[in-house]
């Protein structure tokens, strides 16, 4: 397969994927602020912003409509969602020898249905269209592709990507300390509450819901779920021999992270939640950039404001 080819099917699954987490992050914490009198509503959008690694301006208090701006509609902003589903559209664009009618349909009829502007009362319908969208792109992949090269790195940049935003999730857990979104309002944002209560039958407790997020491996939003389907697709993409360690640095970033993850006490991960997802953060930036070196050498790679290099 063509290297930009490679590239554009790469981003493609992290700009879908991000979209998606994006909006899942916000119509969590757009809510709260909204029925929370006693948060300080600027510090907790400088944080909010901060964590979805944007730059706030200084010189203004910020508001949730601030928030909703920069991170939803600003097509600009590369930590927003428009700018998320312009970009994947545009990949599309670029391989569009290999991507499929009905998702590039998807992504163009996405990109111009974007509205620029969200009224305060329909913020949750906006954020559910945006989950809705991202759904059907990814419905189309993985219902009528080949589990070839062509799905290998679709699902490659898919999976880092959602380990990251789920790793931003529980961030945002801290930021406004005993004000925060409950565990049972964050696993809702993911879809995971049904699921929880079957794994674990119980109301959501910290230790529990924070574990199931991070470790379980069967749930496909855990962090750890979608670290080794990452390190699954690069060893399809170039295995290496049964009888010797990888080569691919890649792999070895996120296998690290993978059992960084596995065998640390969740009790010790959960008395600095920022500082361990972070971590995952750092650690799913550097398997970007090692990605980009072994198989997109000749051009730059998109970057997201916030990524650590």
């Amino acid at each position: 397969m063509l290297s930009r080819i490679a590239e554009s099917l790469f981003w493609i699954g992290r700009y879908i994927e991000r979209a998606d987490g994006t909006a899942r992050i916000l119509d969590v914490h757009l809510q709260l602020l909204l029925e929370d009198p006693w948060i300080e509503e600027d510090a907790a959008c400088r944080s909010l912003l901060s964590v979805m690694g944007s730059d706030a301006p200084d010189d203004t208090a910020l508001t949730r409509a601030d928030v909703l701006t920069m991170l939803a509609v600003d097509r600009h902003n590369p930590a927003s969602i428009a700018f998320s589903l312009g970009a994947a559209r545009e990949n599309a664009r670029r391989a569009r020898e290999i991507v499929s009618t009905e998702l590039w349909e998807c992504l163009n009829t996405t990109r111009a249905r974007m509205p620029r502007k969200v009224s305060s009362e329909k913020v949750s319908d906006f954020f559910a269209w945006v989950r809705e969208r991202s759904a059907l792109a990814v419905g189309i992949i993985e219902s009528a592709t080949s589990r070839d090269e062509v799905w290998q790195f679709f699902t490659l940049g898919r999976s880092i990507e959602r380990a990251d935003m789920t790793a931003r999730l529980l961030a945002t857990r801290t930021l406004t300390e005993a004000s925060g979104p409950s565990w049972t309002t964050i696993l809702r944002s993911v879809g995971a509450y049904e699921a929880y209560l079957r794994t674990y039958r119980g109301v959501p407790s910290a230790r529990n819901a924070a574990e199931f997020l991070l470790l379980d491996r069967l749930f496909p939003r855990s962090v750890l779920f979608a670290i080794s389907r990452a390190e699954n697709c690069l060893r399809e993409v170039e295995p290496g021999t049964a009888r010797t360690s990888s080569s691919d640095t890649g792999v070895r970033i996120l296998g690290q992270m993978r059992s960084e993850l596995e065998y640390r006490p969740i009790a010790e991960i959960l008395d600095d939640l920022p500082k361990h997802m972070d971590a995952v953060q750092a650690a799913t930036s550097a398997a970007s950039e090692a990605i980009r070196q072994r198989y997109f050498p000749t051009s730059a790679a998109p970057t997201w404001v916030g990524e650590r290099s």
